[in-house]
């Protein structure tokens, strides 16, 4: 005799089983094409090691334009999904900091946010009767982890680009963002770098305002090499900074085989020798090749850094006193064809959705030698208005050149700077180890799979010096132009890559697509999508009342 089970029993036994199994087993599916809802397994493994209530306060609140209010609602379902994976709860607030009693609280409030590095952004809306309107938004978020505070800025704002490509680029940073955040909070092991002195190197003071941004990820050290080979083994990254004079070849041992047991090295070198003394005094100054006996080894690695200047028509400007002698000086902005605002490349973790990065006196970079295991990528280029000036040469101020001159700026996207990745040939294989080392470990030929980035200019990374208090303008901040270039986040970048076991910085390769509306057609088809949009989901409901009374008046008449 079979037993037959109803059907309902059947489906309460599977709902039953259904539920058994999702609290021991947590799936999520992302079916949109470009994964937007989807997180990393590094953001996954990393909220599982929260062992604290984290609590945020987002301040990107208030009345919003639709850009603004589409990063404040991604935000939002990203901290939604971060509490998913989170080991402990995490306590979301929203702030609006316009929101005030009286404009005098209202202000108080944002010099308060200011004062924690908070910085607001203007927006200018028109109003349904053109009225211009500025509002200040702080598109900003605080979290607090075991008394630790961190804030992070949301809005990416590059040079060129529309509202709507900003508000997507801040977007598709956004997991990169927060969780570099909660990395800085949760973090415990502070790893160290360190940056090279003894070459004429930039000094701390020109280097302040870089040092200071990565002191949140790292120690940072200065100092010389000396005599011990082992003396950069507990270095993640070191910076060689614009040096001046050659590296001996005991200094170059030990560097090279930091590299071939894993070191990684950024590079900022000059090709050329300027003198920015005479420039400034006399508007003239020789150039002739830097020679800091490295050249050998950098061609081991794969790369060359050529004893030439480039000019650029894509450059900063600076003024220039324009009056007679004698007379009352007047200054007026000129092209600076010596300081190219080098191309970013957007194919690399280091340079995506940065902007242009200022330069000045830079050198050209050739890929050369046959390493196969080594790969290279473009960080930083000219734009395709370039000239090459040979060295040796005399560099004049006073030199008049078109920006039309096609036949002057002949060519075009010439590297600047190249990330290189794989394994390295040792400039010291098949040569006498030099005298006087003190090493611990065995020479190696060939390098582990490491990074190096290498940059053909020494000056993207020094901020100026004030002369009269000896304080430090922002790195990459242009005072003639009142721009800020990407200088600091190429710099912090680079140094996060090469330090980056874990591929946090692949974060910032992740692309959502645009999906914009055309503004003329939303315009002239406004009332009849508008119409479609009322009237059809009443028509389905009519149709389907109509239709429920003829089908229950048919059944009902037959008895």
């Amino acid at each position: 005799m079979k037993i037959r089970i109803p059907r309902n029993i059947l489906f309460l036994i599977f709902l039953v089983v259904l539920f058994i199994i999702s609290i021991f087993y947590f799936v999520r599916f992302d079916l949109t094409s470009d994964k937007r809802y989807s997180i990393a397994y590094q953001t996954k493994n990393l909220m599982s090691k929260i062992d604290s209530p984290l609590e945020v306060v987002v301040y990107l609140d208030g009345d919003l334009n639709p850009g603004f209010n589409r990063l404040k609602n991604s935000t939002a379902e990203l901290l939604d999904e971060l509490s998913v994976y989170s080991t402990k709860s995490i306590d979301i607030k929203y702030e609006n900091p316009s929101l005030a009693d009286s404009p005098g609280q209202r202000e108080k409030k944002y010099a308060e946010l200011q004062s924690r590095g908070l910085l607001p952004t203007a927006v200018y809306e028109r109003d349904k009767e053109g009225k211009s309107i500025q509002k200040v938004l702080f598109p900003w978020i605080e979290m607090t982890y075991k008394g630790k505070k961190v804030q992070v800025n949301l809005l990416k704002n590059i040079l060129g680009n529309t509202g709507e490509e900003n508000i997507n680029i801040s977007i598709e940073n956004l997991e990169f963002e927060i969780t570099d955040g909660i990395r800085r909070l949760v973090n415990t092991e502070v790893s160290k770098i360190a940056f090279m002195e003894g070459h004429g190197e930039l000094s701390e003071a020109e280097t302040f305002d870089v040092s200071k941004s990565l002191s949140k990820y790292f120690q940072i050290d200065r100092g010389v090499l000396g005599n011990n080979a082992s003396i950069l083994d507990n270095y993640k990254v070191i910076i060689i900074a614009k040096p001046v004079k050659p590296f001996s070849e005991s200094e170059k041992f030990i560097i090279d085989q930091y590299i071939m047991n894993g070191g990684k090295v950024l590079w900022l070198l000059d090709g050329v020798r300027i003198s920015k003394e005479n420039l400034s005094s006399t508007g003239l100054s020789p150039a002739i090749e830097l020679d800091l006996n490295l050249n050998d080894q950098l061609f081991r690695y794969g790369v060359r850094i050529n004893p030439v200047l480039l000019q650029d028509v894509q450059c900063a400007s600076v003024p220039v006193n324009i009056a007679p002698v004698n007379a009352t000086p007047q200054f007026e902005a000129t092209p600076w064809y010596y300081a190219p605002l080098l191309l970013t490349s957007p194919d690399h973790p280091v340079t995506r959705n940065i902007t242009q990065v200022r330069s000045e006196f830079c050198s050209a970079i050739d890929m050369v030698g046959d390493n196969k295991q080594v790969k290279s990528q473009v960080l930083l280029a000219t734009s395709d208005n370039t000239h090459i000036v040979g060295t040796p040469t005399t560099i004049d101020v006073s030199q008049k050149i078109k920006a039309t001159d096609k036949t002057y700026f002949n060519v075009g996207y010439v590297p600047v700077a190249v990330a290189l990745e794989g394994k390295f040939e040792s400039d010291f294989a098949n040569r006498m180890t030099p005298k006087g080392l003190i090493t611990s470990l065995p020479f190696r030929k060939q390098s582990v799979d490491t990074r190096q980035i290498i940059v053909a200019d020494g000056e993207i990374i020094r901020n100026e010096v004030m002369a009269k208090d000896s304080s430090s303008i922002p790195l990459g901040f242009d005072r003639y132009m009142n721009q800020q270039f990407g200088n600091k986040e190429f710099i912090q970048n680079a140094v996060l890559y090469l330090a980056d076991n874990d591929g946090w910085l692949q974060l910032r390769s992740r692309t959502l697509q645009l999906r914009l509306l055309n503004k003329r057609i939303t315009n002239e088809e406004r009332v009849s999508w508008q119409l479609i949009n009322v009237i059809i989901p009443i028509g389905f409901l009519l149709l389907f009342g109509i239709a429920y009374q003829l089908i229950r008046k048919r059944k009902y008449t037959k008895y």
